[in-house]
């Protein structure tokens, strides 16, 4: 019988598992989790919603280290067509505005649940609070030992092992950056790993604006060189800023190759050009009843939000403004500068930044060199934007694998030929 082992029982693991008993389904299907419980993440994602796919997927969307051997694999993610895959298993979704796919009854517990009812379907054995420790060549193909819930240790030999253990962001889902690891450990080159998709720290925040919410365009700059704008809800917070056009910036800050002196600069009045934004501030102010900037902001700004921005313009403390001070206010509001950005940590990134690279694996997530030895989601270096691009990827990739690992492993074991060139431990 054929024995396919997956491990990591995330979003793209359980895809896989299901797929691979879905292609072969007299093959033993095993899932080894380390948690309590698999898809402990998938269940926070979408904010409980489950953001599982997009319409508008495309290369352009992903942060990776080489975008050309992306775009094949990224083509047969779409090929498994991860959508159309969860339809068939009886999911029903709906489409924002935005092109975000979500299960229609906006709970990702519903498509855990979902998956959980067809993976027993099929006999798929899910055993949490297993840790793996090794990976090695074993009889045509691997053995795999792993520690238990109860501290004992055992070997399971496949003919087949997808890997799908994640990256380091979100250790409080159980996750640490083994995956990744242990990708290194069987000689695949690795990108470094950096906390994507993540609020950003400043050198100097604003604390006293803790919490405020405004619609702005967030631009990333390196020096004065814009990188890359984004528009939505930015949220100041007591140690710099987040919101959904903030984290979208911080997949840019990759080590090594992100800007050397990166900037954010937010423009909390994008519809209007300095010039009329100036002359709205003028007549605003005759407008306005009183006499401080207190009640300038009003219909304009959240009053403390506008008092920091005023402050940020080095204005004097009264409307009695000149022409060239008002466009100077204008050009502040649309170039409000924050610096010293840092990427806050782990805990607070939705996915993780860098992997396995992309180079390391076939068009099948076959890991170059060892038939049989797959990895896929989280633990390869790329990284969607957020809207359902990671669940698009993880899917996707766990799809693919799972199918070719079925088929492969049912046909008879070939000599691996360049396995020598891999290290398995």
């Amino acid at each position: 019988m054929q024995q396919i082992l997956v491990l990591g029982g995330g979003a793209a693991g359980l895809a896989a598992a299901l797929a691979a008993a879905q292609t072969a389904p007299a093959a033993a299907v095993t899932v080894l989790e380390r948690s309590p419980r698999v898809g402990k993440k998938l269940l926070a994602t979408g904010n409980g919603r489950c953001n599982l796919d997009n319409t508008g997927i495309a290369p352009e969307r992903y942060f990776t280290a080489d975008p050309a051997a992306l775009r094949p694999l990224l083509a047969a993610v779409d090929a498994a067509d991860p959508l159309g895959w969860f339809r068939a298993l009886g999911l029903c979704t709906r489409t924002d505005e935005a092109g975000r796919v979500y299960p229609y009854s906006n709970q990702a517990a519903d498509v855990l649940a979902l998956l959980e009812h067809h993976l027993a379907r099929h006999h798929v054995q899910l055993r949490t609070g297993c840790t793996v420790r090794t990976l090695s060549q074993s009889r045509g193909g691997y053995a795999v030992q792993f520690e238990t819930e109860d501290g004992s240790t055992e070997m399971l030999r496949a003919d087949a092992v997808i890997c799908a253990m994640g990256g380091a962001a979100g250790p409080q889902f159980g996750t640490d950056g083994f995956g990744t690891r242990f990708a290194a450990q069987c000689g695949g080159r690795v990108e470094t790993l950096y906390p994507c998709l993540t609020a950003l720290q400043c050198a100097k925040p604003n604390k006293s604006l803790a919490g405020i919410r405004a619609k702005a365009s967030a631009s990333l700059l390196d020096g004065q060189r814009i990188l890359a704008t984004e528009s939505g809800e930015v949220q100041f917070t007591d140690y710099g800023l987040s919101g959904i056009c903030i984290m979208q910036l911080s997949g840019l800050l990759a080590p090594g190759c992100g800007p050397k002196h990166p900037a954010v600069e937010l423009d909390l009045f994008p519809v209007l050009d300095e010039a009329a934004l100036a002359a709205l501030f003028a007549a605003h102010a005759r407008q306005t009843a009183g006499d401080s900037p207190a009640g300038f902001w009003l219909g304009l700004l959240n009053a403390k939000l506008g008092r920091a921005l005023w402050s940020a313009a080095a204005l004097p403390d009264n409307f009695a403004l000149s022409s060239e001070q008002w466009a100077k206010l204008a050009r502040t509001a649309k170039h409000w500068r924050f610096e010293g950005l840092t990427p806050c940590g782990w805990k607070q990134a939705q996915v993780t930044g860098g992997g396995l690279a992309l180079r390391e694996v076939d068009e099948h997530f076959q890991f170059r060199g060892c038939p049989g030895l797959y990895f896929v989601g989280e633990t390869l270096d790329c990284t969607g934007t957020c809207g359902g691009f990671n669940l698009h990827w993880a899917f996707g990739s766990g799809i693919t694998a799972g199918q070719d690992a079925a088929r492969r492993s049912a046909r008879p074991a070939k000599p691996a030929k360049a396995a020598s060139k891999k290290k398995h431990r």
